[in-house]
């Protein structure tokens, strides 16, 4: 059977390995190097050397000896192990999250997806990978040096070319945003709230919005400016964790490793454009809107009044 698998395309190399190729090696107990295979090279442990010519031409999922008898297990790299592997110049939407994003924002073939914040370009491989050759990326990034990371990142993920689909814009959001109609929306950044007048113009009735931020503070204040809109449903926020299990005959428990906070998503769905979201009906919890509150308010929702005026 064969297969119509592009790698400049899905990022995904079929076949015997080949040189210039990226490659994980994992010994025995899990450790794991990276490294690109090239014709004569070698790579040095402290176990003893490893030919590339040993690997250069052999299946996927080859083992292979050290010059001192130590084994390796050798593998294409996955998506989820370049993201966490490979050169960041900003933090990185980490897979767990990515993940949620993907799911949650219901990223489908042929999407047009506007992504704002595209630090090291992690979410923008799984971006490009899902929206496929029919759709496109749209990603922004005020920083150059960022966006020179995330170009080569991305560049060296899809087999050395970079991606048709993808458009990589330098500047402000909110300043350099332009006018194509989205279907998808993911923003990464400090502020948020400051590009949702923005976005909320170019996303089409029926599409998401997801913000990803690391704070309780961020959180609250990006979620009462979309209510504060009524362009959108009610937002709701997650937070993802995720815990390793170990397990070998009746030594059942949960591992050593926790992946905990990383960061809280944000995400609504856009209402037809010139339909406002119906008010919700909603007894905010005593203080919530308090006169120490300086954030915008949800229509509907009565400011409290300060008792000592």
């Amino acid at each position: 059977m064969t297969t119509n698998n592009d790698p400049h395309a899905s990022g995904v190399r079929l076949g015997p390995l080949q040189a210039g190729e990226r490659v994980n090696l994992s010994d025995v107990k899990g450790r794991r190097h990276s490294i690109v295979l090239q014709c004569g090279g070698a790579f040095f442990t402290a176990r003893g050397a490893i030919s590339h010519d040993d690997l250069i031409g052999g299946p996927d999922g080859a083992t292979v000896e050290s010059s001192l008898g130590q084994t390796y297990v050798c593998f294409r790299p996955l998506l989820e192990e370049f993201t966490v592997s490979m050169k960041r110049g900003a933090a990185v939407i980490y897979p767990k999250d990515a993940a949620m994003i993907m799911m949650f924002t219901d990223i489908f073939p042929g999407a047009r997806v506007l992504e704002a914040g595209v630090g090291s370009g992690a979410l923008t491989l799984s971006l490009l990978r899902a929206v496929g050759p029919g759709g496109v990326v749209h990603s922004y990034e005020r920083r150059a040096e960022f966006a020179a990371v995330a170009e080569r990142n991305v560049t060296a993920f899809f087999d050395g070319r970079r991606p048709d689909n993808w458009q990589l814009h330098h500047g402000d959001l909110a300043e350099v945003i332009t006018d194509d109609e989205v279907d998808r929306v993911v923003l990464d950044m400090l502020a948020p709230w400051d590009c949702i007048d923005a976005v909320t113009a170019r996303l089409v009735g029926g599409g998401l919005l997801c913000c990803y931020v690391a704070t309780t503070t961020q959180m609250g204040r990006v979620m009462d400016t979309l209510r504060a809109t009524r362009c959108y449903t009610e937002p709701r926020a997650t937070e993802t964790t995720i815990r390793s299990w170990h397990a070998e005959g009746l030594a059942i428990r949960p591992g050593h490793q926790t992946s905990g906070h990383t960061g809280f998503l944000v995400i609504a769905r856009r209402m037809a454009h010139g339909v406002d979201a119906p008010l919700r009906k909603r007894r905010p919890a005593p203080g919530a809107y308090g006169p120490d509150y300086t954030g915008p308010v949800p229509p509907g929702v009565p400011v409290q009044e300060d008792d000592d005026e």
